[in-house]
């Protein structure tokens, strides 16, 4: 893939929609085009956080490690952006990325990725415009899951024994 379809591809994820074009082409230079096949982890969870993943083609899976085994959260594909939440927050990997298909990725080094954020107001707009997004859609999972549980609990709950009304024979 040419220096050019790369910043072709960069240009259409509206994370860099704003990037003035020299920019842009520059952080395309500083990218690597890596490989996943699927079962392969783009990035494990508690690692630390060195990169971010524009998944050019492919999906990917979003898991996060439980005390029953993994969950996952999502299925991303072609145009997301993976592996941002932990460089952004300075954090240990929050998920594991793992490849669902084969996997084509630009993986954007750390330093790149956030100066590009520092230098670009919108850019970092449309960031925190995902990750609001993602927020409401992982708050919605877990209105789900708790109401889910409590009503679980509620059927599994002993129900009290239905008791005679007065003045009626127990059995007739």
């Amino acid at each position: 893939m040419s220096l050019l379809q790369e910043y072709e591809l960069l240009r259409r994820v509206p994370f860099f929609a704003e990037i003035e074009p020299a920019r842009l082409k520059l952080l395309a230079f500083m990218s690597e085009r890596v490989g996943f096949d699927p079962g392969k982890a783009l990035c494990r969870q508690g690692d630390p956080a060195d990169a971010a993943y524009l998944i050019i083609e492919g999906e990917a899976d979003i898991l996060v490690d439980t005390p029953s085994g993994p969950l996952k959260l999502a299925t991303l594909g072609a145009n997301d952006i993976v592996g941002e939440m932990a460089i952004l927050g300075d954090v240990p990997r929050t998920a594991t990325v793992q490849a669902k298909t084969r996997i084509v990725a630009l993986r954007i080094a750390k330093e790149p990725f956030m100066r590009m954020v520092r230098e670009f107001p919108t850019m970092a707009v449309s960031i925190m415009r995902e990750l609001a997004h993602r927020l409401e859609l992982t708050n919605n999972q877990l209105r789900n899951a708790l109401s889910e549980v409590r009503r679980l609990r509620e059927d599994a709950a002993p129900q009290p024994a239905m008791r005679p009304e007065a003045g009626a024979s127990p059995a007739e």
